[in-house]
Parts: structure tokens; sequence; C-alpha cells
């Protein structure tokens, strides 16, 4: 056994002995490993989703709800009013409408449902229209109902509890390290208080990153570490996908293996959260797409994303139940 495998199987039997995350000076040391391991990573992965987490997938799919002229220069977005992509721009979309996409995610195999909304915040009467929205869906639907609708007050959070929405999602999208280079429009702290005050009301609270801005190993460690530290309990990560008009529209795409050693490290790190893979996969993995639950991750964005297609959902759910794992 060579000393990178020797390493991460002493690292796995760690985790999957005291069903605990392995420090951040640990995960630095497997993030790091030669490219030789990353079989070696995704098979300490493996064993610690099937033993410590849950080898079966989750599903869920998102509606762009309201897109485009977001006041926000993440230099990654297609929506942010500083970048030109010729990206549609429209206004909140009617209840009704947020309900049939919801039945359309149920037939097509996902379990939750995002509500997903461009912008700093919402208005008052933007509120009113997501948690009608959400009590017609809860009462026609058996879907949980996500809502990603920007910062979050306590108010809010409280208001959309009420109204049958069962988590939220607010990605932190990169290290606090790494944050200054990617947005300056707010501070990493506000995004940090959003997730608080989601978690204080009870929520099932999303929130990861987009790896690929940038960063180098260490920060996607930081990330991970930071989620862990704020008591998350399911991790979106989504990769890179360069939009023309955006600057980073010239930023290379992630390697597949570079992609899959970062799913098996936050595995390590995270052994009882939800891992979930989301956009930018088909473009980043490829191929390689079948090995996402073989690097740890147990859930899966299924659908369209915000701006760019995603795979068929058929396809997905094919993949996930000829593997066993849905």
């Amino acid at each position: 056994m060579t000393t990178s495998a020797s390493t991460v199987y002493a690292l796995c039997e760690e985790v999957v002995q005291s069903g605990k995350g392995i420090s951040r000076t640990d995960a630095e040391l497997l993030i790091n490993l030669p490219e030789s391991a990353t079989l070696d990573l995704l098979a300490g992965a493996q064993r610690i989703r099937s033993t410590v987490t849950t080898n079966a997938t989750f599903t869920c799919g998102i509606v762009n709800a309201k897109s485009g002229k977001c006041s926000e220069n993440c230099s990654f977005c297609s929506q942010s009013k500083y970048h030109d992509t010729g990206a549609p721009i429209y206004p909140l979309i009617a209840p009704e409408t947020l309900l049939a996409r919801a039945k359309e995610l149920e037939a097509g195999g996902a379990q939750r449902y995002g509500i997903v909304t461009s912008g700093m915040a919402l208005s008052d009467k933007e509120l009113d229209t997501v948690c009608e929205a959400a009590l017609a869906i809860t009462t026609q639907t058996s879907i949980k109902v996500c809502g990603s609708l920007g910062q979050l007050s306590p108010d809010m959070a409280e208001r959309l509890r009420q109204a049958g929405f069962s988590s939220y999602h607010h990605n932190l999208e990169t290290a606090r390290s790494h944050f200054s280079t990617i947005c300056t429009t707010h501070e990493y702290d506000e995004d940090i208080a959003s997730v608080q005050n989601a978690l204080n009301v009870g929520f099932r609270v999303c929130s990861g990153g987009i790896l690929g801005l940038g960063e180098n190993r260490n920060q996607r460690v930081e990330l991970a570490c930071t989620l862990r530290d704020l008591g998350v309990p399911s991790i979106p990560m989504n990769f890179l996908t360069p939009v023309k008009g955006t600057r980073l529209e010239n930023q290379p795409l992630l390697a597949p293996s570079e992609a899959l050693r970062a799913i098996a490290v936050y595995r390590f790190i995270l052994p009882t959260q939800d891992i979930l893979i989301a956009g930018g996969r088909e473009n980043t993995l490829g191929e390689f797409q079948p090995l996402i639950p073989m690097a740890g991750a147990n859930g899966l964005m299924i659908g369209n994303y915000l701006t760019t297609s995603g795979r068929n959902m058929a396809d997905d759910i094919n993949m996930l139940t000829s593997m066993g794992v849905l």
C-alpha cells in the first residue's frame, strides 16, 4: 500500500469509527495528495457515505422564478446587472406558474423544489407571492419546497416557515479568503447572517458554493470547514460554467479528477451532512458523472438550472437507479 493510500485509509477509518469529520489540517493533506491518490479518495468517501451518511440519493430541481438585473457584482453570475450576457430578464412569476413547475419536477422524479430569485432580497409584495405559491404547492403536491430568495431577515425567515417552506438555500459561494475577488457589493458576513437566520427558525439549510472560481485547493477546504462550523446540514457543490460576458468568462473548467477529489474530501469533512451535486456537473464531469455517488455525494440536482440547461431528468434517474442509490 502506498503512503498516500495508507493516509486515506487511516483517515477514512477515523471517520467511520467516530462519525465525525476530519480536521482542517488533515483535509488539506488529503486534497493535496498526488493525482495517483484520486481513486483512493473516492473509495474512502464511498465507504463513509455507505456507513456514516446514507447510501440513498435524494433529488431536487429548481425554477428561475425571477431573472436578471441583480444588484450584486458576483464575477461568475450571468444575471448580474454588471454583466452583459443576454440572460433572460423578467419579474417574479405568478404562483400558478410556480405550482405548475413544481408538479412537472415531481413527475420527473424530484423530491425537493427550489424557488430561486435574482437580487439581494425580496420586496414585501414578492414575499406575498412566494408564500402564496408555497401554500398551494404543499397542498397540491408532496414535493418539499425550498426558497433561495436572497438575503434573509429573521422576520422573513419566520414568514416563509409559516407558509410551508421546509428549507432555505443561501450559498456562501466561496471561501472567506477568496470572496473579495468574487464579489465586492456585499460582505461575506451578510451571507453568514442569512444562513444563521435560516437555521434559527428551524429550516433545513442548504448552503455551499461554486468550485472553479480561481480558488486554490485549501480554500475549497476552508469553505467546507466554515459550513461545518455553522452547522449547515445540506451542502450543494456547483462547478463553474464560464458564461460569456461575465468577468470569469475565460476561466478554465476544473478537470474531472479535481472536481471528484473535492467532492470526496468534502465527504471526509462532512460525514453526516447531505452533499448535493448541482450546476456545472455536466460540463465539468461529462462521462464521469456516474462517479458522483462513488465520490461520496448523496444528492443530485436534476433538470435545468437558472440560465443554463441541465441533463435530461430521465437519464439522471436511470443512472441513479441502475447504481442502486435511488
